[in-house]
């Protein structure tokens, strides 16, 4: 019998781990030994202007006000934002899968749409539509005689206005995740539960939800590392302001580094952004697996 080679399968999976350890793993080495340093411009040019500061850009970073700013921004985000987009993607899902009408196939593109829309054009129409003089919002609620709101002006409002907007960004793609899992779910359960005389409350809350709890902790997961990277909206549509009230800490990082060329002061700031990351989700792994136990 002929010995199998058990060097074939590394052969395999090499370029990807070459890829994945290139781009990925190799980066946020040097962004570590980055973040111990006070390199900036000057410093790419003539290395021997770079120093090593050991943690006193961790320790500044914490005393800047405008990070403890932007790292409060980025928690109102998370915590107003992650559950209504699973709550909203998820009650258009069940909407969608359990619909009898045929315009039901049509929402999915609808609701699809935004999340595979360019946020710069998204950002321009928003930016209209918010315009406290001639945006069709304010138009609206005048039209209603109610007074204008300052939509990207009020430093709350600003905040509410950002949130609401990459709301309808992220339904689409958490909302084809649940349709996939709904989908999954075997039709016989229901008819027993008919049978029986289960209501349709019942079915969601004893079938469809539990039989749905590793779609949504997969979209938790998700969502909530993706709303503590909250980039893309403040940076094209305020700017990060008024008076920094918009500013998240991928913002933060990015004026930072790319802005004032302070390399090593944003690279400590993207690693108090990437520890935080990690360990929300070791904490969202725990919950779930005790959940499980339970």
């Amino acid at each position: 019998m002929k010995a199998i080679n058990t060097k074939t399968p590394y052969l395999f999976i090499a370029p990807a781990l070459l890829l994945l350890g290139l781009f990925s793993l190799f980066p946020i080495v040097v962004a570590l030994v980055i973040s111990f340093t006070d390199i900036s411009l000057e410093g790419l040019g003539d290395w021997s202007m770079i120093h090593f500061v050991g943690l006193d850009n961790y320790a500044q970073v914490f005393k800047d006000p405008i990070f403890m700013k932007s790292l409060f921004n980025t928690i109102f985000y998370v915590v107003i934002g992650v559950p209504l987009v699973i709550v909203c993607s998820l009650a258009i899902a069940l909407l969608i899968n359990f619909g009898k009408s045929r315009i039901f196939r049509a929402f999915r593109v609808i609701f699809y749409m935004p999340s595979i829309t360019n946020v710069v054009a998204v950002a321009v129409v928003w930016s209209y539509l918010y315009n406290p003089q001639l945006g069709l919002f304010n138009y609206v609620l005048n039209w209603l005689h109610l007074p204008s709101v300052p939509w990207l002006t009020d430093p709350t409002m600003s905040k509410v206005s950002l949130i609401a907007l990459a709301v309808w960004r992220g339904i689409g793609v958490n909302m084809i995740i649940f349709l996939a899992a709904l989908q999954g779910i075997p039709k016989t359960y229901y008819e027993a539960a008919q049978l029986d005389g289960a209501t349709n409350w019942k079915q969601l809350t004893k079938i469809t939800l539990p039989l749905l709890r590793y779609a949504i902790f997969f979209v938790s997961i998700t969502t909530m590392i993706g709303w503590l990277q909250f980039f893309e909206e403040p940076l094209v549509m305020t700017k990060g302001g008024p008076l920094d009230s918009t500013t998240s800490v991928a913002l933060f990082i990015y004026k930072n580094g790319f802005q004032l060329s302070n390399f090593g002061y944003a690279a400590a700031g993207s690693f108090v952004l990437f520890i935080t990351i990690i360990i929300i989700t070791l904490l969202q792994f725990r919950l779930q697996k005790k959940e499980v136990d339970y």
